[in-house]
């Protein structure tokens, strides 16, 4: 899949929520943004340092939505320029700072899709009882730690949803490998809000299908 430059509009374009990087927060599950649900979810996929690179790589390719049987389009980079929308810094506890300084340098994957990076937009197409729901994302932060890899992304105007969900491979001290779904949401408009019960039942489905993605058993 290429990629081109994002339009300003859609670089421009705010995320629909305040909470940017909530999702690192250690007490999310219990004090999460107001009016929005919270969400955590794990599963163990293997072990050893091969499974951790295996399984991180295709992570941030965007290979846990997709393993899920969702479509990744329109993936629009950001034009490194001064007003791109690079990112945060946090500090320790999950607390943004500031912006980054520079925009990372994009990197791609073998098959030449462009590797999940902040600032990046994609179009997720989610198939539900018959139709395709599109929800347009915006990558916020990445996670690039030792023995933790990952991303997460926020919700953008059109999304049946607002709020931020983060998908974390991690290699523990046992040397079990994990991946690790934190999520907070809730209805982005009304009539969203009506169908909220659906829209639960699609995010339960979703996660499943995301923690099944990288399982040994599917051979990656």
């Amino acid at each position: 899949m290429s990629a081109l430059p994002a339009p300003r509009q859609a670089v421009d374009a705010p995320l629909s929520y305040a909470a940017i990087g909530a999702t690192q927060a250690a007490d999310l599950l219990y004090f999460p943004p107001k009016g929005f649900r919270p969400m955590e979810a794990r599963a163990r996929i293997g072990s050893g340092a091969e499974r951790f690179e295996a399984a991180s790589a295709r992570l941030m390719a965007w290979g846990v939505q997709r393993g899920a049987g969702i479509s990744v389009g329109d993936i629009q980079l950001p034009t490194p320029t001064e007003t791109d929308y690079v990112g945060l810094v946090f500090d320790s506890v999950g607390n943004p700072i500031a912006p980054r300084d520079t925009h990372p340098e994009q990197a791609y994957g073998e098959d030449g899709t462009p590797l999940v990076s902040p600032g990046t937009t994609a179009v997720l197409s989610i198939k539900a009882f018959g139709l395709v729901v599109k929800a347009p994302v915006r990558v916020v932060y990445l996670v690039e730690e030792p023995g933790r890899r990952g991303f997460a992304y926020g919700t953008l105007p059109g999304h049946p949803e607002s709020g931020e969900e983060s998908f974390v491979v991690e290699r523990r001290q046992d040397d079990s490998v994990w991946i690790v779904i934190r999520a907070f949401s809730r209805p982005s408009t009304w009539y969203y809000r009506l169908g909220y019960p659906v829209l639960r039942f699609m995010q339960a489905r979703a996660t499943r299908r995301y923690l099944r993605s990288l399982s040994p058993a599917r051979g990656l």
